[in-house]
Order: structure tokens, then C-alpha cells, then sequence
């Protein structure tokens, strides 16, 4: 696979580069780290990175904005989000659910202050898990009031669950989804039957977030000790699983993490992969990773064993 390939976000003109980076990470590292994950992303070819207003919480748009200064606009794509706004002085974790239409606008003129930008690529509606009917009626009519005046190009919602999404793809008319969570994985394959196959059919772009697992996910790991599932001890299911997996891929001389990338890029509804990381060389192993070249055998031998959905699209 070539993770410089780049994939139409809808029906609109932006075209990001398969490979992404995730702005998870960046808040949580000095400001030289997270520069030097940023430049590495940008040396490579990598056009597109996603960020938030709660990571960090702000310095993740922070060190983006820093880092994109002096470069041409048109030579990146930064996606950010709406509905946790950032609010120091009452909330210890630095920023409050507000998904109305006053929110929405409060919160992107912040990012946009953060990222030293008068624009932003992609605004997605980020977590409504529980304030659903807000976010279809006020966040998600600003959002495209936003995109009728130009102020952004794509829209959409990030999520750690394909449910809701699925529900905002048949109510709204977004232009892409970031899915995280596990919910598409080399692992688990829930949303593939009904949310990918209807974004698919709908024209809806999907990113995939955290594709090892969360932060320091066991995909990314090569089952080290200690290694977390979604920041939680793996269940026995999950470590069978992914022992059994493991044994397919040393057999085969496949590494885990070249596997989980390309398998979640292999189905036609999905745009890109992005990967949180506050590290240079993880940023350029994941590049190498979806260049390795891994057999068809491989493949057939995880579906034979029924350790990936029969119907899940594989690498050709």
C-alpha cells in the first residue's frame, strides 16, 4: 500500500493522504516532541492531521499551529472538532460538553486562534454520545452554515462508537466520520456490516482512529507485557485472539502493526488511518508499515481460522 496515496474526503475537493496523524499525543508531550512528530509527518509526504480542543487540553492545536506556520496552506489538512469546549476556570479537565450553536462558534474561534489559521479543512461534532439531539439540531446545522459560507470544507462527527454515527449518517448529510474506539480493527469488526457498507454506499468518508488499540495498544506492541487494550487489561477473549493472530503473522513474517494498518484501509469506504503519536519514529514506522509487503496468504489464512470477518475487504 502506499501511504502517500491520496483519498477524496466525500464529494468534496479535499484529498488527504492515506496515512494520518493523530493529535492525541501532542498534548501530552513537550513542545520540542511534538514539533519534531509534526515536522516528521510533513518530511515524509503526509498531508493530514487531526486534533481537538480537548487534547492537551489546547496544546495539541497549539503545537500544530506553531509547527504549520510558515508553511503554504494549501500543502496541509487539518481536521479539528466542536462540543468540548475549553473552559479552565470551572472544570478540572480543562473543557465542558456544549454542543449548542453558541458553543460551536465560541469553540472553533478558539481552535482557530490556537492553530494561527482563518480557516480549518474538516470540523467534526466530537463525542455527542449523550447529547444527541443537540448535536443534530445545533451543532450539526452550524457546522453546515459553516461549510455554505467556506469557512470549512468538510463535516462530520468522531466518535467511539459506529451506532450513533450510523444514525447521524441517515438523519444528516455529512461529508465524513472519524471512527475510533475499536470499533474497526484488525480486532473487531462491528461496524463493518452496517455503517461502513452504508457510508460506502452513501458517498461518506471514514478515518479510522486508534487502529492498535488506544494509547499503547496491544496491536502496537507485539504483546509486550502490560500492554493495554483501550487503556484496559485485555480480556481472555482478546488475548486469545490476538495470540492467535500473532501466530499467523510470524508465520507469514508479517509484523502485527503493518497488518492492523492496511487491513482497516483495505475497505473501500475508508479514507484514511491516523495513529496518535508523540514520537518522530513512530510516525515513520507507521509509514513503513503500510509499505510492507504482506501476501495474500497471509489473509486467507486469518479468514480460514475466522480471526477477521469472512466479509471484511482485505489488501490486494
Amino acid at each position: 500500500m502506499n501511504p502517500l496515496e491520496k483519498m477524496q474526503i466525500g464529494k468534496t475537493d479535499l484529498y488527504v493522504t492515506r496515512l494520518g496523524l493523530g493529535g492525541t499525543a501532542l498534548g501530552r508531550v513537550s513542545n520540542d516532541h511534538a514539533i519534531a512528530t509534526i515536522q516528521k509527518t510533513f518530511e515524509l509526504g503526509i498531508n493530514f492531521i487531526d486534533t481537538a480542543p480537548s487534547y492537551g487540553p489546547g496544546r495539541s492545536e497549539f503545537y500544530i499551529g506553531h509547527a504549520v506556520a510558515e508553511r503554504k496552506r494549501e500543502s496541509f489538512i487539518i481536521s479539528t472538532k466542536v462540543g468540548k469546549l475549553l473552559d479552565f476556570g470551572t472544570t478540572q479537565r480543562g473543557w465542558e460538553f456544549d454542543f449548542s450553536r453558541k458553543g460551536v462558534k465560541r469553540s472553533l474561534e478558539s481552535s482557530l486562534s490556537n492553530l494561527g489559521l482563518d480557516k480549518v479543512d474538516i470540523l467534526l461534532i466530537h463525542d455527542p454520545d449523550d447529547h444527541y439531539n443537540q448535536a443534530l439540531t445545533e451543532a450539526y446545522p452550524a457546522l453546515v452554515d459553516l461549510r455554505s459560507k467556506g469557512i470549512v470544507k468538510a463535516i462530520g462527527f468522531g466518535m467511539n462508537q459506529w451506532e450513533m454515527e450510523l444514525r447521524f449518517a441517515k438523519e444528516a448529510d455529512p461529508d465524513c466520520f472519524l471512527l475510533a474506539g475499536g470499533r474497526y480493527t484488525l480486532l473487531e469488526q462491528g461496524a463493518l456490516t452496517e455503517f461502513l457498507s452504508f457510508c460506502h454506499k452513501k458517498g461518506i468518508s471514514v478515518i479510522i482512529g486508534t487502529p492498535f488499540g488506544g494509547r499503547g495498544g496491544i496491536l502496537a506492541t507485539d504483546l509486550q507485557e502490560g500492554a493495554k487494550y483501550f487503556q484496559r487489561e485485555p480480556t481472555l477473549e482478546i488475548l486469545t485472539k490476538i495470540h492467535q493472530i500473532k501466530t499467523v503473522c510470524d508465520r507469514h513474517h508479517v509484523p502485527l502493526k503493518a497488518a492492523a494498518l492496511q487491513f482497516v484501509l483495505a475497505h473501500p469506504a475508508v479514507s484514511a488511518v491516523i495513529s496518535g503519536t508523540g514520537k518522530p519514529s513512530h510516525v515513520e514506522e507507521n509509514f513503513h508499515m503500510i509499505q510492507y509487503s504482506i501476501p495474500q496468504a497471509f489473509w486467507k489464512e486469518l479468514r480460514d481460522k475466522g480471526l477477521i470477518s469472512a466479509e471484511a475487504p482485505v489488501p490486494n
